[in-house]
């Protein structure tokens, strides 16, 4: 009792949470409801609407909640770990942290589904274990229980009881029979089954209990009393077994030292269990030991005797003379944690005056003690006796090494004092030759080369050790994601059996010879390997005769089988009928499935791995890869691999064991001797020349002469490895400067080798030969030739701009045009590159254009780069821009940043920026031409380079405009420029800002729309794209204003009246507002060859079905997507499109024919209607009006139905859609519920945004749909029997129109517009809908 007479009340400790949600959660809503907080995790703080004024009591209100809600993420920052926070990003109130806390443990409903699956199989499975208790067994089947009914299942007590009682075990038989014929199980409690099945169970223990006790293994035999007591002594009396009569309330458990309970019955026996088991994750043995914790703090140097303990293992990196860091396992405590193990090595320590070397001890760092494993001292020839209280370990010879007492808690402690490591200067020695001879090799792995040495397959090469120092230039060309292992079913059994093929390329740039192709083909018997040079694919059959006639001729057998992928080189008449006339069987792989040719495409990855990394080391000019190829080649021919036990592949082909003394490293420079035939008496008997290799004729080396550019052939040479031609580049240059070749594949579905480990350079059958028949890479002929030096340009890589984010623009544009208005096509002749620019006056006034703007405006200033940044690169783009007849508007050249190399956090963070929907677009441009408005148009010149940066941005001066005398200085951005990750970000902020400071209203539901009011009924509506602005309303002077004032703020272009925005064209006349695509429309008919196609009047034949036809023939799926996308764009203006798109967009992921016939239909329609468009006419009809329509499970595939609706404002449609609906329905009138439900969202944001603009809907908005049983459900709860299965999202219809926000009206089905959205319809009743939805000729408007 506290002083005072205070009450002694305990504070509920806060419930900590431990990884399990479900219980937490529940402890956690307790503990806060008891506080009286909860009302803050369900509806968070009080929030005032924008542009309302809270009142004094609101204000009070809410400062009152945000202090509970500090108290209550004081209690939530209690209870979660630091780790679980930091993976919370909104932590700014309470509910924000358990709405995260909840959608990450608790899931989603599809996570919930999922795990109440997994949980039901293991209810169905569970059975009562031998030796189990009836509390233990009822534990773990409630506890199962409890977590279904977590998840949503029903669990009465009755099917507990039921599974409880089938799953006994055969000693409880008698028992079940008894409980299932004395009582009604339907009545039956889970407690009294418990109850029950206790009391039988205590009564077979009294019957079957004796004395138990542990035995004990003695020398004193004579003491031990092992014979059978007769006597009537009592039990702690003799040591006799006689049947004694006990109180078992004084019996000690021998696990827990607990009264009451034997060993065998310890509820505790599981717990903590210090025994082996099976870590099937990883099929390898899973380490336990037994989990020790000490109160005192850690003791370095005390090591603990441990029976349970798999291994030797410490947490000190230092006290090992020898470690392993390849080496990972990990190894799980008594307790049930893991710790990982990330070493393996000896241990060097002294004990008891005598040295002990300690071999195979794991290094956990997390682990807190030191433990030797008995076991393994066994496994060494130690003997080790515990005893009277002392552990002896004897060795053999030696005698006693260690002794130990039991400690107060009966535990075998050491004290050791450790010996640090040994001296590393030899080692240093050892690492040099050794990486001497992994660059000789042309950077093979250590364990190949270890391999070749230890079963000596090679003549010449020393003993490699592995270097801790890690090689840059593999890194450089072989560092690849971890692969999946994959081993071949087949192997072949004689020469030439099988041979592998397959071609590598295109590789830039082209060789000397202009060849771009590597043919590679692999014996799978030997996995020798022949490589030949292409300059075309075409040429891959004429290569093959070769190949075939030259081994056939050497071995003496013949090619057998040949394996290819389905490369059109490869399945050419020709070669088939080449093939079928020679005997050889032919197998190709399946579509799309290049692993079932593994060893070919491994082959070729390796090849070009092995010359990336020569290339790299030497920093030999890329032309020269032809030669690194030939080298690579000759050293996998005489390297191990996997498929051929202890040979090279050359050795399993010809017999004989190679010779690799004569190897040099790629690229280093070697002296070669001029002959006396070839100087004077004063001339220099030596030339310095680069080493490419060995000749394919003579037995020499293949040297170059940088300074003639001349090939030689020389055996008297003298090698410098360490030293390299100076080519006149910095290491820099040489490393970014890379092969480009386009074979890189899915890296981890290729056969793996030797170790999963890039660099062992030989996977599943490497070693390959150079084809010594094919024509020579570098043109020379005996001896000496010329090669061509011209320069080649590096093209550079073409990236795609990212397909997320449709309401969004990111810093990746190249220009100030957005990602709907990139599909439109570029014109052919707009340069790639400044080289190409600079040479024309209209692209040099273009640039020159970008940088006064850039300047005038203030966007960065010169610099000297700050140290340990690194700038920003940057790149000239360049566009032709066009106006709405195809005329050429003005050439525009655009300073871009290469924003791919900023990173988050550094130099960038919020990157996202809405943009107008085309909702939008058109909503407006219906209400102009029913008031009669004009619509005008503004650019924004440069709109990126406003925006403001709250970063440091350095970046390179642009290419062909740098400062004279300041070349090595940088630009330092104040603003944004173009292809910065936060300039759309950036740009948005700053107008956003002006509007509001202008008095613009932002509306709530598209961020892009501002409104200004002025007086009663004056009104100004503003939408933004990017840096397009489109404006109208109806005020002249409000729209002078506006103009002049964002002409004073902006460097702007007025564009006058709106005529062409984001590809579409609008033409205002007297009558109303006319849009429409058709220059867009010709472009896709040209693009795709369809301009001369026949036109046909609808574009999906009444009655077609389209289905994933897997048999079918495949077709190109990147010019299918292209089709697909650039037609997507077209329904902006198109709805009679829409159904046709959506259908085929199903299909993208593997078109066949019929799909591309289906896609060619709907641009032969276009052929023919590329001149229509929406009218949206002038004083028509006021109210926004719906259609909505379904099919019934119209997709052959999945068998889901399609919705559609359509909107219409005045005479023409505003917002429409066509798209599969998510789930499977059951009846036309839940597909057609369904389909009323997604058009009732879409009405409410339209009304919304149509009260924004001042036209707002004082009635409810009228649904047009032809289903009756689907407008009275959505007026009351009747035909329940089809609805109750219906997701309550949905039935969010029912509230709209109970609040009559939105009503249901029947329509006849010849009346029913969005049916024009789910179903190909018949030509007149299709021409009799596209006319509803306010698409005419763009000829009757003019």
């Amino acid at each position: 009792m506290a002083e005072g007479g205070s009450s002694s009340f305990v504070q509920p400790a806060i419930p900590r949470f431990n990884g399990h949600y479900d219980h937490w959660a529940m402890l956690m809503e307790n503990f806060l409801r008891s506080k009286e907080y909860w009302d803050l995790i369900e509806n968070g703080i009080l929030m005032v609407a924008d542009g309302i004024e809270p009142t004094e009591a609101q204000c009070k209100l809410i400062e009152e909640q945000k202090l509970k809600d500090l108290k209550v993420k004081n209690y939530l920052f209690q209870a979660i770990d630091r780790e679980v926070l930091e993976t919370i990003l909104k932590r700014d109130t309470t509910k924000n942290i358990w709405d995260s806390m909840k959608q990450k443990f608790q899931g989603s409903t599809r996570v919930k589904r999922a795990q109440l699956q997994a949980l039901r199989k293991d209810f169905e499975i569970l059975q009562m274990k031998e030796g189990e208790t009836v509390n233990a067994y009822f534990s773990r089947t409630l506890t199962i229980a409890n977590k279904m009914k977590a998840h949503g299942e029903s669990m009465s007590e009755t099917v507990i009881t039921a599974k409880i009682l089938r799953s006994m075990i055969s000693k409880f038989d008698y028992v079940v029979c008894s409980i299932e014929e004395s009582n009604n199980l339907d009545m039956m409690t889970i407690d009294e089954l418990q109850s029950s099945l206790l009391v039988h169970e205590q009564r077979m223990r009294s019957r079957g209990e004796e004395e138990q006790v542990l035995k004990i293994s003695h020398e004193d035999k004579a003491s031990r009393g092992r014979g059978r007591g007769r006597g009537n002594g009592s039990f702690r009396g003799g040591r006799g077994r006689g049947r004694q009569s006990f109180n078992k309330a004084v019996i000690e458990c021998f696990k827990c030292h607990k009264l009451g309970h034997y060993q065998y019955e310890c509820p505790d026996w599981e717990k903590n269990a210090n025994y082996v088991e099976l870590e099937k994750e990883k099929d390898e043995e899973l380490l336990l030991m037994s989990y020790v914790e000490l109160e005192q703090d850690k003791m370095e140097e005390v090591w603990f005797l441990d029976s349970g303990c798999s291994n030797h293992m410490t947490g000190n990196k230092e006290w090992f003379s020898e470690l392993d860091e390849s080496f990972s396992q990990t190894v799980k405590l008594g307790n049930n944690t893991r710790m990982a193990v990330v070493g393996k090595g000896i241990i060097r320590m002294q004990v008891n005056g005598f040295t002990q070397a300690i071999s195979g001890v794991y290094y956990v760092p997390e682990l807190k003690n030191n433990l030797l494993s008995i076991g393994q001292l066994q496994e060494k020839g130690l003997t080790i006796l515990i005893q009277h209280g002392k552990c002896r370990v004897y060795h053999p010879e030696k005698g006693l090494i260690m002794q130990s007492y039991m400690s107060g808690n009966r535990m075998f402690s050491l004290l050791a004092t450790m010996i640090p490591k040994a001296s590393s200067c030899f080692q240093i020695v050892s690492e040099n030759e050794s990486h001497l001879w992994h660059c000789r090799f042309g950077h093979l792995g250590y364990n190949g080369l270890r391999t070749l040495f230890d079963k000596k397959m090679v003549i010449g090469l020393p003993s490699v050790k592995i270097p801790k120092k890690i090689c840059i230039e593999c890194l450089t060309g072989k560092q690849h994601r971890n692969s999946m292992p994959k081993k071949s079913l087949w192997r072949a059994s004689n020469k030439l059996q099988l041979v592998h093929a397959d071609i590598c390329g295109p590789i830039k740039p082209e060789s000397n010879s202009n060849k771009r192709y590597i043919l590679s083909f692999i014996d799978d018997f030997t996995r020798k390997t022949w490589i030949y040079f292409l300059h075309e694919k075409s040429e891959a059959f004429s290569m093959f005769r070769n190949f075939k006639a030259h081994v056939e001729k050497e071995i003496g057998a013949y090619i057998a089988s040949l394996r290819t992928d389905r490369g059109g080189e490869f399945t050419s008449n020709e070669f088939v009928e080449f093939c079928k006339n020679q005997g050889i069987s032919r197998q190709l792989t399946a579509a799309y499935t290049p692993q079932q040719n593994g060893v070919a495409e491994r082959k070729n990855r390796t090849i070009m791995n092995m010359v990336r990394s020569m290339l790299a080391e030497k920093q030999v000019p890329k032309m020269f890869w032809p030669e690194a190829v030939k080298w690579s080649v000759h050293i996998l021919n005489r390297c191990p691999t996997v498929a051929v036990q202890n040979k090279t592949p050359e050795e399993a082909w010809s017999n004989v064991k190679p010779m690799v003394d004569y190897f040099r490293v790629f690229g280093c420079v070697a002296h070669a001797h001029v002959p006396d035939q070839k100087r004077s008496k004063l001339d220099e008997k030596s030339k310095k020349c680069v080493f490419l290799g060995v000749s394919d004729e003579s037995k020499a080396y293949r040297l170059y002469d940088p300074v003639s550019k001349k090939i030689i052939i020389s055996k008297d040479v003298i090698f410098q490895e360490d030293e390299c031609w100076n080519w006149g580049k910095s290491n820099e240059e040489c490393r970014s400067d890379v092969l480009k070749w386009n074979d890189d594949g899915d890296e981890n579905n290729m056969e793996e080798g030797i170790e999963n480990n890039e660099e062992e350079g030989n996977i599943e059958g490497e070693g390959s030969d150079v084809d010594t028949r094919n024509s020579s890479e570098t043109g020379v002929s005996s001896s000496e030739s010329t090669e061509n030096d011209s320069p080649i340009l590096n093209e550079g890589r073409v990236r795609g701009p990212p397909s997320w984010a449709i309401d969004y623009v990111t810093g990746e544009g190249l220009s100030d045009e957005d990602g709907l208005n990139a599909m439109i096509m570029l014109t052919e002749d707009d340069p790639l590159t400044f080289e190409q620019a600079v040479k024309s006056k209209k692209w040099r006034d273009a640039m020159m254009a970008e940088i006064e703007s850039i300047e005038k405006n203030k966007t960065w200033e010169l610099t000297i780069l700050p140290k340990g940044v690194k700038p920003i690169g940057v790149k000239w783009v360049f566009k032709t821009k066009l106006n709405e007849k195809g005329e050429v508007d003005k050439y525009k050249a655009r300073l871009v940043a290469k924003g791919y190399a900023q990173q988050y956090g550094v130099n960038y963070t919020e990157v996202f920026a809405p943009v107008a929907r085309l909702d939008t677009i058109r909503l407006i441009l219906a209400l102009a031409a029913q008031n009669n408005w004009d619509v005008f148009q503004l650019d924004v010149k440069s709109a990126f380079l406003h925006g403001e940066l709250n970063e440091e941005i350095f970046v390179q001066q642009p290419l062909g405009y740098e400062k004279k005398g300041e070349e090595g200085k940088v630009y330092k951005l104040r603003k944004a420029l173009y292809g910065l990750k936060q300039a759309p970000r950036a740009w948005y902020s700053k107008i956003e800002a002006y509007f509001v400071r202008e008095g613009f209203e932002r509306c709530l539901c598209e961020h892009t729309l501002f409104t200004k009011s002025k007086e009663v009924g004056k009104i100004l509506i503003v939408s933004l794209y990017v840096d397009d602005l489109i404006y109208t309303g109806n005020d002249k002077s409000m729209y002078d204003d506006f103009k002049n004032s964002m002409m004073l703020e902006f460097d702007m272009t007025d564009l006058g009246r709106m005529r062409y925005f984001l590809g579409i064209e609008v033409i205002q006349s007297l009558d109303g507002i006319f849009v429409c695509q058709r220059k867009y429309a010709h472009e896709i008919l040209g693009r795709f060859g369809m301009d001369k196609s026949n036109p046909v009047k609808n574009p999906i034949v009444p009655g077609t079905k389209l289905s994933k036809d897997e048999a079918g023939t495949k077709v190109d799926e990147t010019l299918f997507k292209q089709v697909v996308g650039s037609l997507m764009y077209l329904t902006a203006t198109r709805p009679d499109l829409m159904y046709g798109v959506s259908l085929i967009s199903r299909f993208m992921s593997c078109p066949t024919e019929s799909h591309w016939l289906a896609a060619k239909r709907i641009l032969r329609y276009l052929k023919g209607t590329t001149e229509l468009g929406i009218f949206y006419k002038k004083n028509g009809c006021t109210n926004l009006v719906a259609y909505t329509d379904s099919d019934f499970a119209g997709d052959l595939d999945d068998r889901r139905s399609t919705s559609g609706f359509a909107f219409l404002l005045g005479s023409g449609a505003v917002s429409w859609s066509s798209k599969k609906q998510p789930i499977v329905t059951l009846s036309t009138t839940e597909a057609e519920y369904i389909a009323a439900a997604f058009c009732a969202c879409q009405c409410i944001w339209l009304r919304r945004v149509l009260e924004k603009l001042g036209h707002k809907e004082e009635n409810s908005t009228l649904i047009q749909c032809d289903n009756n049983s689907t407008i009275q459900l959505s007026k009351n709860s009747v035909f329940h029997g089809r609805s109750k299965h219906i997701d309550i999202r949905f039935h969010f219809l029912r509230d709209l129109t109970r609040d009559k926000i939105v009503e249901l009206s029947y329509c006849n089905s010849q009346e029913q517009v969005a049916d024009i959205m789910t179903k190909p319809l018949k030509l007149e009743q299709f021409l009799k809908l596209r006319s509803m939805l306010g698409m005419v000729d763009a000829s009757v408007i003019n």
